[in-house]
């Protein structure tokens, strides 16, 4: 199969998440509630990021939203999306957003994936010609200093395929930094280097029941971004051995989602879509033979899910992003490497 992004896919994408970041209920909030006056509807907390179920959903349903519109600028959606960034990335909506980060127990408040998500939103902004990009760059430098204080204390990286893994926050985050923070690309490659330079032979144990990223995939694109090209392929064969082999077998099938509107097991289609993304990935620094076998992996994954991103609200706040993700050219976090140390 061809899959590839298209104006009519992009409009379906984009009408879900039209649908979805100014829908405050239900909504899952990331909250530490310090006394009774704290206890608040989303938009009191959120002046930007109140609906899509959760902070992090909304974050991202704008990032696809800016991203979509730069792709497409003549959808029939255009000018909404337009209209709403207007109206919803503004210096005094982002002010509201930094005041949340200043109360007190705030440290954890969306870490890592939320403040991945945010540095992609604002970089997706800096490549339009708009305000937005000046509207959000306090709240991007916020999260980007959250990241250079945190790093050095991470002493060991999270893998699970859920929010808190820690090789797609430097994914999201490198890329940003990329073109935006010299010092901190280099703090996230020496990381990344840290973390996952001397694994070797991963089994590949997934996916987990909620799982929506694969920690095992995950973990190589992150360190395809931090090696130059020869350095990466050592270290892909050693961390994956029998890739060429179609070893684990795991990485190459699907997962099954028994119940799209259960929220943990809906996420099992993100993890079809975020693989599919990562193989796609991974092909430009892969040899010939296995390059061919992982875009028909991807394909395969993408077939498995991608008729499914939007009908239920527990799959449809979200899904899309990383079928967009799998879907376009030079997406979120694109080939860009790293800066070199």
């Amino acid at each position: 199969m061809d899959h590839r992004l298209t104006p009519e896919i992009a409009t379906r994408f984009a009408e879900a998440a039209l649908g979805h970041v100014t829908r405050e209920f239900p909504h899952k909030l990331d909250h530490v509630i310090n006394d009774a006056a704290d206890a608040l509807p989303p938009r009191a907390l959120h002046p930007i990021f109140f609906g899509s179920f959760d902070w992090h959903s909304c974050v991202h349903g704008y990032w696809l939203l800016l991203h979509v519109l730069r792709l497409y600028p003549d959808l029939p959606a255009g000018r909404r999306i337009a209209s709403l960034a207007n109206e919803a990335l503004t210096r005094e909506n982002v002010a509201g957003e930094l005041a949340y980060l200043d109360r007190s127990h705030s440290g954890g408040f969306e870490r890592p994936y939320g403040w991945a998500w945010l540095l992609a939103l604002h970089g997706e902004a800096s490549r339009q010609d708009t305000g937005w990009a000046d509207a959000l760059q306090p709240l991007a430098r916020a999260f980007a200093s959250r990241f250079g204080e945190f790093l050095p204390r991470q002493t060991y990286p999270i893998r699970t395929g859920t929010h808190f893994n820690t090789a797609f926050a430097l994914v999201l985050a490198g890329e940003w930094a990329s073109a935006h923070d010299p010092a901190l690309a280099r703090l996230i490659r020496s990381r990344s280097i840290d973390y996952f330079a001397s694994d070797r032979d991963c089994q590949a144990w997934e996916p987990g029941g909620d799982e929506f990223l694969s920690p095992a995939l995950l973990e190589a694109f992150c360190m395809q971004r931090a090696l130059d090209q020869p350095e990466f392929r050592i270290w892909l064969t050693a961390f994956l051995p029998g890739l060429g082999n179609g070893r684990p077998e795991t990485l190459f099938v699907p997962a099954h989602v028994s119940d799209r509107s259960d929220g943990k097991i809906a996420h099992l289609d993100g993890l079809n879509l975020s693989r599919a993304w990562c193989w796609r990935r991974l092909v430009n620094d892969l040899p010939p033979d296995l390059a061919d076998v992982a875009n028909l992996t991807a394909d395969r994954h993408l077939a498995a899910s991608l008729p499914y991103v939007t009908g239920d609200y527990m799959g449809e706040h979200w899904l899309a992003t990383f079928a967009l993700l799998a879907l376009s050219e030079g997406g979120a976090a694109g080939p860009t490497p790293l800066v070199a140390e």
